[in-house]
């Protein structure tokens, strides 16, 4: 077993506080030193009390479920002998009332590849992608559905 450890800070400063007016912008710090500006998304808070440029944990929860399919793929590609160029997704993931509560219900991967050389089949590539989905420890965790849609 591995941990994963990612210290999260916020300070109040000079905000009331319990008046719910405080900044949601906090910051993110990895094992490996990288900082990263977050907040809440602008779509859950009031504009004003957030930060839009910065990372919302609903585009982390995304974007953690698209880099881990993403490395399996490229790590079965080269397992097969396939060798890929380029690997580009605008991976969406829709926040919705579900039993009563928010939730990330749905995460649509929309993977673009190229390849060099003879490109492989599109069953092999759906094939890489089905294998990549089930070793994915990430999609693995969670309970909203993931679909791949690779075509469109």
């Amino acid at each position: 077993m591995s941990k994963h450890l990612a210290h999260i800070r916020w300070q109040r400063d000079d905000a009331v506080f319990v008046d719910q007016r405080y900044s949601r912008r906090h910051c993110w710090i990895f094992d490996g030193g990288t900082r990263i500006a977050a907040a809440a998304s602008p779509h859950v808070v009031a504009p004003s009390l957030t930060d839009a440029t910065a990372v919302d944990p609903e585009e982390a929860f995304v974007a953690s479920i698209a880099s881990c399919h993403m490395l399996w793929f490229l790590s079965l590609a080269a397992a097969a002998g396939i060798c890929v160029d380029s690997y580009n997704d605008q991976a969406v993931g829709t926040l919705a009332n579900i039993d009563g509560r928010l939730a990330i219900s749905e995460v649509v991967l929309h993977p673009r590849l190229t390849f060099a050389g003879t490109p492989p089949t599109a069953e092999q590539v759906a094939g890489l992608h089905e294998a990549a989905h089930a070793r994915c420890f990430i999609a693995a965790s969670v309970r909203c559905a993931i679909r791949i849609d690779a075509d469109g």
